[in-house]
């Protein structure tokens, strides 16, 4: 069924021949070029996870560094209102004051116009009283 002259061993040696030369020719710098694309692919993705870290921990600092932003510009805010609240409060005591100084001044001015129209007022009814006086019994009794 089988011969087996030079035609089989020359076959073999033919294919042993020929992985050895795709081996050396084809395989080898695939096998290469594989391993440096396998190798750089990691190195990226090593790169990737620790940039990818460095971005998540400024992402911390800087919500870190926002937060104390807010707290501060919530406490200048508080501090603004409280010292609106304490000149409002003495801009209202002060204009009480001045409310109250006036309606005092108010009062003795309107006590002093009461007191001169008094004086008046008993002035002119003397007045009226001696010329009552003087018409009905005479100018000469009345002295």
């Amino acid at each position: 069924m089988f011969d087996f002259d030079a035609t089989l061993p020359m076959m073999a040696l033919q294919f042993v021949l020929l992985a050895i030369i795709l081996n050396a020719i084809f395989y080898k710098p695939l096998n290469k070029v594989l391993d440096e694309r396998a190798d750089y692919i990691r190195q990226q993705e090593t790169g990737g996870q620790q940039q990818l870290a460095q971005a998540k921990e400024l992402a911390a600092q800087y919500e870190q560094q926002l937060a104390d932003a807010r707290k501060q510009s919530q406490e200048i805010v508080a501090q603004a209102q409280a010292e609106a609240k304490k000149i409002a409060t003495e801009a209202v005591a002060e204009a009480q004051k001045e409310a109250i100084a006036k309606k005092e001044a108010a009062a003795q001015e309107i006590e002093q116009q009461r007191q001169e129209a008094l004086k008046t007022l008993e002035q002119q009814v003397e007045a009226l009283s001696r010329q009552i006086l003087e018409k009905l019994l005479g100018p000469e009794l009345v002295k």
